[in-house]
């Protein structure tokens, strides 16, 4: 079993700002998260169930630090790998999504609307994203433990619609949630998807994504 996990909330996220490379911290209600997170699989594991025996998050520190909620209570060691990034949003990083509207409001309205055909000046693709994902995907398809993955907005669309064979024209339409989960297995050769966005376990600390520069 893999549950691929995006990050608690952050800082950026209450502020509407675009994070890509960039770091942010957790904001309260990310670390409430990751607690609720980590509460989950210990609670399976206390009932005799299966939980991750293996971790692997993007290194940036919104997902370690949300990776480290769990793997702490689990007692397993927390794995990196730069494949699991968020996408480079280029010289998007760091403002303000309604600014961006404003002043670079033709790829503004293309990201919202044709993801698929936007390449972010000094930034990444959503091929190149969903290329990053798949030669990590190649990586763990014979892994037999379960798994841990915690990564980015952007990198989890793309999973999903790969896992489910659907294209990346079709973006916005998965649903993903700060410290949700989507629950996907390997028949050695791919994935599939079980489950889209599992929240549970978040009752009571969901993040509203309204307003959050995705």
């Amino acid at each position: 079993m893999i549950y691929l996990v995006r990050h608690g909330e952050t800082t950026w996220n209450l502020a509407g700002r675009y994070q890509g490379r960039l770091e942010s911290a957790l904001s309260a209600l990310g670390m409430r998260q990751g607690a609720a997170l980590a509460d989950y699989f210990f609670g399976r594991l206390t009932l005799g169930d299966s939980v991750p025996a293996r971790a692997i998050s993007s290194p940036l520190l919104r997902c370690t630090a949300t990776a480290q909620f769990v793997t702490s209570r689990l007692g397993i060691p927390l794995e990196i790998d730069e494949r699991l990034t968020e996408i480079a949003h280029g010289t998007w990083e760091g403002r303000f999504r309604d600014e961006l509207a404003a002043n670079d409001p033709e790829r503004y309205r293309a990201w919202r609307e044709d993801p698929a055909h936007v390449a972010f000046e000094n930034g990444e693709t959503l091929d190149d994203v969903r290329a990053r994902w798949r030669a990590f995907v190649a990586t763990i398809l014979a892994e037999s433990r379960d798994l841990l993955i915690v990564s980015h907005d952007a990198v989890i669309r793309c999973a999903l619609l790969d896992a489910s064979d659907r294209q990346l024209n079709e973006f916005w339409r998965p649903s993903v949630e700060n410290a949700a989960f989507a629950r996907l297995e390997s028949d050695g050769t791919r994935l599939r998807v079980l489950e889209e966005c599992v929240v549970t376990h978040l009752s009571g600390v969901r993040a509203s994504t309204s307003g959050q520069a995705l």
